[in-house]
């Protein structure tokens, strides 16, 4: 890597190696607005949009990688560490036998729910008391996929920036604008929707495929074992549902989630 500082870390105690392994705890993420990325191809994506590493970690199988080196140069470019460590290090942070051969500490980014562009695109995704990390990071890679706004977190979700939810996004986490409020915040702006406010209900009476849709919609969903709750529910001015013809009688929420969002897209 010519040009490249690059730091070297073979200690397992290293306070870098300490600080990135904490990243799985969500006091740790809060504390200091940071989170882990994994993967060299999530890595790119992210730089290529914009992102910066604060720091990029690389096992030495990959520190001839020709992508790694440019990316590692960009890193640089802009302020960040380049560390290349050992496997037993990359396993230590990923938690994983077979770890990624780079690792990336990021900023945090969530954006003000006022500076929502709801001409920005015809569908958008609002997540009510989410619990489930893997069901969050792919409904944000789903929202991305179709081409939604970005997806809004009502009341107490899980968070999007955990380890789990990150890696099922596989990317989406640096390209979908993700906001975070309160019901109450939530209650209060979507009285300004100019578009329909769509909730899924076991007592609606419209067919998911046949509902009086109105651009720009917003896709109202509910936790995993409630659904939505009354006082959400009376947000929505269309309620839907998605018709049980086999034997379950309820879908997963991100394979719900994802129904609705190409229903509408």
């Amino acid at each position: 890597m010519d040009g490249v500082a690059v730091k070297q870390v073979t200690s397992l105690t290293n306070p870098l190696v300490k600080a990135a392994r904490g990243l799985h705890l969500r006091k740790a993420r809060e504390e200091s607005g940071t989170f882990l990325a994994e993967g060299l191809k999530i890595v790119t994506e992210a730089v290529d949009l914009g992102f910066r590493p604060k720091v990029l970690m690389f096992g030495p199988d990959a520190r001839q990688h020709p992508v790694l080196v440019r990316i590692a140069r960009l890193t640089a470019e802009r302020g960040g560490e380049v560390v290349e460590v050992t496997r037993d290090i990359l396993e230590k942070i990923s938690r994983r036998d077979n770890p990624q051969t780079v690792i990336s500490i990021f900023d945090q980014a969530i954006q003000p729910l006022d500076s929502l562009n709801t001409n920005a695109a015809a569908c958008w995704v609002a997540l009510n008391a989410v619990r489930d990390p893997g069901n969050l990071g792919t409904i944000i890679r789903t929202a991305d996929s179709a081409g939604c706004g970005g997806v809004i977190l009502v009341g107490e979700c899980c968070d999007p920036f955990s380890v789990e939810a990150v890696r099922a996004t596989m990317g989406s986490i640096f390209a979908v604008p993700l906001f975070r409020v309160s019901e109450a915040e939530f209650a209060a702006w979507r009285a300004g929707w100019p578009g329909a406010v769509i909730g899924t209900l076991l007592t609606a009476t419209d067919d998911f495929r046949a509902a009086p849709y109105r651009a720009p919609n917003l896709i109202v969903m509910g936790n995993e074992q409630q659904g939505l709750s009354p006082e959400i529910a009376r947000l929505c001015d269309v309620t839907v549902k998605i018709p049980m013809r086999g034997r379950a009688d309820s879908l997963n929420l991100a394979v719900a989630t994802g129904v609705m969002i190409y229903a509408i897209t």
